[in-house]
């Protein structure tokens, strides 16, 4: 039954909704500012939701910025219809913040993804070019704004490599499947412990090593939570807050939904709607991010296998993690689940009968 067996998160998907189609009348009237959103909106509907919170100058400029970097690892292929989309962008003041330089993140990008990533700091470097820039150009933007205060690089860098390693573990299946030729972008020095080659993994016999390489590749992902975490907690703007935070809780949790998990090289691994949903309408303080790390980072804990050759390192970082999140002495209780919903039939009928009420007022006014 979906997300419908889960009640908690019904209430926070009609949210979704209403929030969704009111982003839609929100979008600048000029040609390319409405290709763009339309753009956004194909990538990523929650992100574009966020963004669309920021105030209009800030929210201009962050679009423009995730516009350059759509699918990075295609950029040589697609290049030509977002150049001229982007200049368009540039070309327009939006009250005095400057636009970030994208040519050493092409730059990087192209150079490091025409070879293969051999070793976790060529992984790392790749990431940096991706994201990591990125990270940059935001902190940079939001201080232009005057809003907050100019984050550290490590910490920026840090935000942005720990999205962009999650989007490239939970991807493992579409990148290695990409015709004309696979896009190889976890690195040798890894996958080369259990496998002679990285396109092995997809096939069945080969899972158990696999699911173990994807652990390994998620500990390394989570030695970038403790910096994330520090960077939020500066934060002071809220709607800037909730930009930043609802990804990285979104990384965390598809973190936790990886690890251990075979399907990663099966087909589609992502979070449900209904638990997007509630991330989004639930994200609102530093309080929530904790409580949001901490949950996940317990379910991600209840997978580990002492038999994987990683257990330790991982139990240690996680365990960091939820020290950090425990010492900030403002944890609450979401319950968030990534599986089997606790709820009983009578009570998801019961929902069923209240949701179809807000959608009755709903649709009268």
């Amino acid at each position: 039954m979906g997300a419908l067996s889960r009640p908690e998160e019904v209430v926070a998907l009609v949210k979704l909704r209403v929030a969704a189609g009111q982003i839609k009348r929100q979008i600048p009237p000029e040609e390319h500012w409405a290709f763009g959103y339309s753009m956004l909106q194909k990538v990523s509907r929650s992100f574009a939701l966020v963004i669309q919170q920021l105030g209009p100058e800030l929210r201009n400029a962050v679009s423009n910025q995730r516009l350059a970097r759509l699918r990075p690892s295609s950029i040589p292929s697609r290049e030509s219809p977002l150049v001229p989309l982007q200049c368009a962008l540039e070309s327009e003041a939006l009250g005095g913040l400057r636009f970030v330089d994208f040519r050493p993140h092409i730059f990087g990008v192209r150079r490091v993804s025409t070879d293969d990533v051999e070793t976790v700091d060529d992984y790392d470097e790749y990431c940096h070019y991706v994201a990591g820039l990125v990270g940059y150009g935001l902190s940079r933007l939001f201080y232009a704004a005057g809003t907050e205060d100019l984050a550290s690089d490590p910490l920026s860098n840090s935000m942005g490599l720990f999205l962009q390693k999650t989007n490239i573990i939970r991807d493992y299946l579409e990148d290695i499947n990409e015709i004309p030729r696979s896009r190889m972008f976890w690195p040798r020095e890894i996958w080369s412990k259990y496998a002679d080659n990285l396109e092995d993994f997809k096939y069945e016999e080969n899972s158990e090593k696999a699911v173990q390489c994807l652990n390994d590749l998620v500990t390394n992902a989570l030695i970038h939570a403790e910096d994330c975490l520090q960077y939020m907690s500066a934060l002071k703007d809220h709607a800037i807050f909730r930009f930043c935070a609802i990804p990285q809780i979104m990384a965390i949790g598809t973190c936790a939904l990886c690890y251990n998990n075979v399907n990663v090289f099966r087909g589609v691994v992502k979070m449900r709607r209904g638990l997007t949903a509630r991330v989004i309408d639930e994200t609102n303080s530093m309080s929530d991010v904790y409580t949001a790390f901490y949950e996940f980072s317990l379910l991600l804990e209840s997978k580990i296998d002492d038999r994987d050759p990683n257990a330790a390192l991982t139990r240690t970082r996680v365990e960091s993690i939820k020290n950090t999140c425990r010492s900030s002495g403002s944890l609450k209780r979401r319950g968030y689940h990534l599986d089997k919903s606790p709820y009983k039939p009578m009570l998801i009928m019961i929902v069923l009968l209240l949701v179809a009420v807000i959608f009755g007022l709903l649709y009268t006014k």
